[in-house]
């Protein structure tokens, strides 16, 4: 980190260096203001775009593994692995079931053995430790 901000000051020196030595050639003569503050703006804000995505840390992609091990200690079935992902996107019970094609009781009974099975009282604490379990995404 030490070395871009150090290039960055060198950067920014060189560059009232060269406004300077602009100025004593009486380059202000031939050309109004107004594009020396432009050029100057445009080469700040490329330095500036150029350092933000020096500094900023790129996320690798990450590919999703599910944890097959922790499903299998913990009992789950194919049908409560996808209710827990539709309860992770947010869905309501009555969003789940129309998007399954099954009654609203029966994800009500598929949640409370999702709930049971993780050992949680509510939807937040079942979508963290499905998580930290990495049951979901």
């Amino acid at each position: 980190m030490w070395r871009t901000v150090i290039l960055y000051a060198l950067a920014l020196g060189l560059g009232a260096a060269l406004l300077e030595w602009l100025h004593y050639r009486h380059a202000m003569r031939f050309l109004p203001t107004e594009v020396y503050i432009t050029v100057i703006a445009l080469a700040f804000t490329g330095l500036g775009i150029w350092a933000g995505l020096r500094l900023t840390p790129q996320p690798a992609p990450a590919t999703f593994e599910r944890n097959a091990a922790a499903i299998a200690s913990l009992g789950l079935s194919p049908r409560e692995c996808e209710i827990l992902e539709l309860l992770a996107a947010g869905q309501s019970n009555k969003e789940m079931a129309r998007t399954l094609g099954i009654s609203p009781n029966t994800v009500k009974t598929h949640l409370a053995r999702v709930y049971e099975k993780l050992e949680v009282q509510r939807r937040v604490q079942a979508i963290e430790k499905a998580r930290w379990l990495a049951l979901i995404p």
